[in-house]
């Protein structure tokens, strides 16, 4: 809560740099592929901001916006028109049963650091989507971490060495620093917990593919924005040639995962 209240502005995150700018556009170009057309009802479950919401909206969409953090429930009710948003828990649904065409877990699944409350966001999603219903789930990727501070160019600190290193055999970052508490998923487990739950046909997806560190680092060291130049043209194609092959999930930063709950 204090991460996102206080420390980090959340609406400027995929808007305020080139790798960011690349998961959106990654996201939404993942998500038309599998979202039913508007005017369908998309139920965004720590929805932040409203980022998505906004481009859903747009699209036709209805949307309805759940985050546990005030700060984003307000930051969505004034900048996004056309969004409901509320106060809510991912582990513990207002929504109806079958009530939703669409259930968004964009970023619930990688602050849930118990398994169990993993389990119980996803078997919430699946209550509440009706049958054959799109869920898609994000998870940040095991090895995200090693890619972004090797960016950064402090990798090789003993102490960034050690805590990278720490995340990398656990999967948990503890949030005492720098980013708030998290879940590292591989593409595998990713897929297994959405299946787990009852959903149908999983797949996982890289978002930004094998090359977004480059632009991280490139933006990080010059000061500049590589947004609209060939660099970030090229790391887009690089995402998208990469996605029929399951080895490299693992260099991208987030997975995305889309299944549907059975008819």
């Amino acid at each position: 809560m204090r991460f996102y209240q206080e420390t980090i502005t959340e609406a400027d995150r995929l808007t305020s740099s080139a790798d960011g700018q690349l998961e959106l556009l990654r996201t939404q170009e993942l998500l038309r592929r599998g979202l039913p057309s508007p005017p369908a009802s998309v139920l965004d479950v720590g929805g932040g901001p409203g980022t998505h919401a906004r481009w859903l909206i747009e699209d036709g969409y209805h949307v309805r916006l759940v985050d546990p953090v005030p700060r984003h429930v307000e930051q969505a009710r004034a900048l996004v028109p056309g969004c409901a948003a509320e106060l809510g828990d991912a582990r513990m649904l207002a929504a109806e049963d079958a009530s939703y065409d669409v259930v968004l877990l964009l970023g619930p699944l990688y602050h849930l650091i118990d398994a169990a409350d993993r389990r119980r966001a996803l078997r919430e999603a699946y209550r509440v989507l009706r049958p054959g219903g799109l869920l898609a789930a994000a998870g940040i990727n095991r090895y995200a971490s090693l890619f972004e501070h090797t960016a950064f160019a402090h990798l090789h600190k003993p102490s960034v060495r050690d805590s990278i290193a720490s995340i990398l055999a656990s999967r948990i970052h503890d949030g005492k620093k720098a980013f708030t508490a998290a879940y590292f998923h591989s593409g595998e487990d990713l897929r297994n917990e959405v299946s787990e739950a009852g959903f149908a046909d999983a797949q996982v997806f890289g978002v930004e593919g094998p090359a977004w560190a480059l632009l991280k680092a490139t933006e990080q060291h010059t000061g500049e924005s590589v947004a609209d130049s060939d660099l970030f043209a090229s790391a887009l194609t690089a995402a998208r040639l990469a996605e029929p092959y399951p080895e490299l999930l693992a260099a991208s930063s987030h997975l995305l995962s889309m299944a549907r709950r059975e008819p």
